[in-house]
């Protein structure tokens, strides 16, 4: 096969950090409030307004907190975990690599019972096992494994539990049920192309009531606490005011990113543009049969972190990866370590389409050139 001669603009197809939006420049970067303390009233009102245009970009319920925290999406999900898990009894749902640490953290750090289900990489488990007495822990995304939860209706809105989702790739690129959830998290490096550093943590009254009513039996760490020495919520947390020293430089990144997609339409462009790469990939795994998507069944294929498996042996995988990495075409692309053996190309909102649809004839030559 002929080599291909027209590479995509941006080759960076990461699922995390992903790729910065389309037109990026650090003079975005020129309002960062640089040597100024972070609980002055510049820096604080820094962050305010993150938080602020995070609750407005998703449209969030009135009633529903946001709070900058450390640690990225697994800080922001083990301290809700830490916080908030023991009153009732737990059921996990997870079928990737993620969602099985957090059910390994619960079962062997927090110790506490749960009912587990769990499905293999590219399949989702049954939600109908779920018993909305205990609280729901899972995410939305499975970025490993390609596979997405693709709707809320499986939870009922008399639910007794709290429901815990990470969606640290689906927040910005999918609907998101917000009254079906309790507490959510996600990072800035994800859909947006933040800058990794801090997480962030959406909360609905359910959950903060939670905080307020209910003292884990083992220690807090200062880094995880939410409440004060009277089970009184921390509110300045969601007011701008971070446990630790956050980063001013990463915020304003972020504060760029979300300036960039208000611009461009918001949330429901954002859907769109990562919706519109997917429909791409479909159309070329449809006409070529050496490739397939890791998720069985179309209604929850992810269309952020999008996974395929090859009819080529792992060590012909690796060399495919390594060839289109080194043809500057797409980095970052091979399979997540625990996955299958295969490709993962990052789809979210700031990658263009056209990228994606410069990207595939390039995939149909590496297959030729390894598969020997």
């Amino acid at each position: 096969m002929t080599k291909p001669s027209v590479k995509p603009v941006c080759p960076n197809f990461s699922s995390g950090p992903c790729a910065k939006h389309p037109g990026y420049s650090l003079d975005e970067l020129k309002g960062t409030p640089f040597g100024r303390s972070h609980r002055g009233s510049l820096g604080k009102a820094k962050l305010a307004k993150a938080i602020e245009d995070t609750k407005r970009l998703l449209n969030l319920p009135a009633d529903y907190r946001v709070g900058i925290v450390p640690a990225s999406d697994t800080g922001a999900f083990e301290m809700a975990m830490w916080s908030m898990l023991g009153p009732r009894g737990i059921d996990v749902f997870h079928w990737e690599s993620f969602g099985e640490g957090w059910a390994n953290d619960i079962k062997k750090q927090l110790k506490l019972p749960m009912n587990e289900y769990k499905a293999d990489y590219g399949r989702l488990p049954d939600f109908s096992q779920a018993n909305f007495d205990n609280d729901v822990v899972f995410t939305w995304n499975g970025t490993t494994g390609g596979v997405k939860v693709p709707n809320g209706n499986w939870i009922p809105d008399d639910r007794k539990g709290l429901t815990l989702c990470d969606a640290t790739s689906a927040v910005f690129a999918m609907e998101m049920p917000w009254n079906k959830l309790d507490v959510v998290t996600y990072s800035w490096q994800k859909v947006l192309g933040g800058e990794a550093a801090h997480g962030m943590l959406i909360l609905s009254p359910r959950a903060v009531e939670r905080l307020t009513s209910y003292k884990p039996a083992w220690p807090m760490p200062k880094i995880f606490r939410m409440t004060n020495g009277k089970g009184e919520l921390m509110e300045d947390i969601f007011e701008g005011s971070t446990i630790n020293t956050p980063s001013m430089l990463a915020n304003e990144d972020y504060l760029a990113a979300m300036a960039w997609a208000e611009k461009i339409g918001g949330v429901p462009e954002l859907i769109r543009r990562s919706e519109a790469s997917l429909a791409l990939f479909e159309k070329f795994v449809e006409t070529h049969d050496w490739i397939s998507f890791l998720a069985d069944k179309k209604e929850y294929r992810s269309n952020t972190s999008v996974c395929f498996v090859l009819k080529l042996d792992a060590d012909k995988v690796k060399k495919m990866v390594k060839l289109l990495d080194s043809e500057g075409v797409a980095y970052d692309c091979g399979a997540y370590k625990d996955a299958p053996a295969g490709l993962r190309f990052w789809c979210g909102g700031t990658i263009e389409p056209s990228d994606v649809e410069k990207l595939l004839p390039w995939l149909e030559w590496a297959y030729e050139e390894v598969k020997g």
